[in-house]
C-alpha cells in the first residue's frame, strides 16, 4: 500500500538547501516568518501556550501555509499518538506580533491571549482531535512510517482515502495532507499534521520545507518546556521536603523539651494535689475554704492531664501488631460512651456492614483514636444531636477501609480546618491542642490517613486504614 502512494520524503538531518534541490533558499518573506517562529518558541516556556502558538502560526492567514493543523503527542507506554490540539485558520485570527522594532522586520514574536486559547480548545475541530488516537502498531501506516523513520511526509494519493486499516483520513475528510515528526535527539515528542480543507489545494514544496523547519524547532522547544516543568516540580518537591524536615526537627526539639519539663513539673503537681486533698478532708463540707481547695484540686488535675498529653505526644509509640476486626473495636468504643451519649440526648446511628474488615495494627491505640473522635463529637453537641458512624471500602488501589464520623454540632470553623491537626492548636477554652495530633499520628503509624471537613449539619472526620491481607 505504501509503495503505491506518491510520497515526498525528506531527510530530517540534511541541510535545508539539500532537501529540495529544485528549490532555492527561502525567500525574504519566508526568512521573516522563520525568524518570527523561532523567536516565538523562545518567548515562553509554558507548554500549553507553546503548542497554541505553534499551531496558530502554521494556519494563520498572513503566513499562507495551511488551513488546519493538529498536534498529537507520543505515549511510549501504549505506543499511541494522542490528539492534544487542533486549530483551524478561522480560530487563529487573533494571533498578533508583539515587541517589534520599527523599520526592522526581524524583530518581535507572535502572541495569543488566554481567552483566544480557551476558544481554540473549545472549538468543535479541537474536540474532535482530542477525541482521536492513532495506534502506531495497527493504525495509519503513513503516520507509523513517519514516526519510525523520523522524516516528514506529504500524501496526496487517492488510495490513502480508501485505506481500511484506519479511519484517520476519513475522520477529518482530508484530501492532501502532510505529517512532520516532533523529535529530539533521542526522543519522539509527537507529530504535527497539516492540510488545506477549504481549498483542497496541494501542499507545495516551500510549505513542506517550512513545515519541516518549524517541526524541528518545535520538537526541541516542547522538550525544553517539558524539562523545565519537571525541574520546577522537582524544585517544589525539594522545597516542601526541606520545610517538612525543618518542621519535624522543630517538633522533635519541642517534644524533647516538653518531655523534660513534664517530668520536672509532674512531681510538684502530685505533691500539691495530694496535700490539697488531705486539707480538704480536714475541712467541714460547708466551709468557705473548701471552694478554694476544690479550685486548686481541679487545676492540678487539668495540668496533670495536659502533661500526660504532652508526654504521650512526645514519646515514640510502640505498636504491637496483631490482626483484629475493626468492627469490634468501633463497637467497644461506642459502648464505652453510650451512657454519656444517652444522658446528653445524642442518638447514634451505626452502619457497620458484615464482611472482611480485618486490620493489622494495635487495637488499643486505634480504640483511642475513635474514643477521641467520639469525645470531640460529644463536646460539639452539648444540647444533644445525632452521630452517624459508617464503615465502607476505600477507593484506593490496595484494599482499605474508611470510617466516617459525622455529627450535627455545627461544624468546624473554616479558618481552623487546616490547623486542627497541628500540635497545641485548639478551639476549646480548656483544651490542650494535642488530642487530634495524637490521633493523626496513630493513624499515620498504621499506614492510614485522617481528614476533617464539614457536612451540612456539622463536622465530619474520615479515617482511612489499610486492610490486612486476606487469610489463606
Amino acid at each position: 500500500m505504501i509503495e503505491a502512494l506518491r510520497l515526498v520524503m525528506t531527510d530530517a538531518t540534511a541541510p535545508i538547501s539539500q532537501m529540495l534541490p529544485s528549490q532555492a533558499l527561502p525567500r525574504t518573506k519566508d526568512m521573516a516568518t522563520s525568524f518570527l517562529f523561532s523567536s516565538t518558541l523562545l518567548s515562553t516556556i509554558h507548554l500549553n501556550k507553546l503548542v497554541h502558538l505553534i499551531l496558530s502560526a502554521l494556519v494563520h492567514e498572513q503566513n499562507q501555509l495551511f488551513g488546519r493543523a493538529m498536534l498529537y503527542l507520543h505515549n511510549p507506554k501504549t505506543c499511541t499518538l494522542q490528539g492534544m490540539l487542533g486549530i483551524c485558520r478561522e480560530d487563529a485570527s487573533a494571533l498578533h506580533i508583539v515587541d517589534t522594532t520599527e523599520g526592522n522586520p526581524l524583530t518581535g514574536h507572535w502572541d495569543l491571549d488566554d481567552r483566544t486559547m480557551e476558544q481554540q480548545r473549545q472549538s468543535e475541530f479541537c474536540r474532535n482531535v482530542r477525541a482521536s488516537r492513532i495506534d502506531l502498531d495497527d493504525g495509519c501506516r503513513i503516520v507509523s512510517r513517519v514516526v519510525k523513520e523520523r522524516i516528514p511526509c506529504r500524501i496526496s494519493h487517492i488510495d490513502c482515502l480508501e485505506c481500511r486499516d484506519c479511519g484517520f483520513v476519513r475522520r477529518f475528510d482530508m484530501k492532501t495532507f502532510a505529517v512532520a515528526p516532533l523529535a529530539t535527539r533521542d526522543r519522539l515528542v509527537g507529530i504535527i499534521i497539516v492540510d488545506n480543507p477549504l481549498s483542497d489545494g496541494p501542499i507545495e514544496d516551500e510549505q513542506l520545507q517550512l513545515l519541516q523547519l518549524f517541526a524541528n524547532q518545535s520538537g526541541m522547544a516542547l522538550e525544553n518546556s517539558r524539562l523545565y516543568r519537571n525541574l520546577e516540580e522537582t524544585h517544589a518537591e525539594l522545597r516542601d521536603a526541606r520545610q517538612r524536615l525543618m518542621h519535624g526537627a522543630h517538633l522533635a526539639a519541642l517534644g524533647e523539651m516538653a518531655a523534660s519539663l513534664s517530668h520536672e513539673l509532674k512531681t510538684p503537681l502530685v505533691t500539691i494535689g495530694g496535700f490539697a486533698a488531705r486539707l480538704g478532708r480536714l475541712l467541714e463540707p460547708d466551709a468557705t475554704q473548701r471552694q478554694y481547695l476544690d479550685t486548686i484540686i481541679g487545676e492540678v488535675q487539668r495540668l496533670e492531664h495536659l502533661l500526660g498529653d504532652v508526654l504521650a505526644y512526645s514519646k515514640k509509640p510502640t505498636i504491637c501488631y496483631n490482626r483484629f476486626d475493626l468492627r469490634a473495636v468501633i463497637r467497644e468504643s461506642i459502648e464505652d460512651y453510650f451512657i454519656v451519649f444517652e444522658e446528653q440526648g445524642i442518638s447514634c446511628h451505626l452502619l457497620l456492614p458484615e464482611g472482611y474488615w480485618e486490620v493489622l495494627g494495635d487495637a488499643h491505640q486505634l480504640k483511642q483514636v475513635f474514643i477521641n473522635l467520639l469525645v470531640n463529637a460529644q463536646e460539639a453537641m452539648p444540647d444533644g444531636g445525632e452521630l452517624r458512624l459508617t464503615l465502607s471500602r476505600g477507593d484506593t488501589e490496595k484494599p482499605s477501609v474508611v470510617v466516617t464520623l459525622a455529627d450535627t454540632g455545627g461544624g468546624i470553623p473554616e479558618e481552623s480546618l487546616s490547623s486542627i491537626f497541628t500540635p497545641f492548636f485548639t478551639t476549646k477554652r480548656r483544651g490542650t491542642g494535642l488530642g487530634l495530633p495524637i490521633v493523626s499520628r496513630i493513624v499515620q503509624n498504621h499506614g492510614g490517613m485522617i481528614s476533617a471537613g464539614n457536612s451540612d449539619l456539622g463536622a465530619e472526620f474520615r479515617v482511612m486504614l489499610p486492610l490486612a491481607g486476606m487469610p489463606d
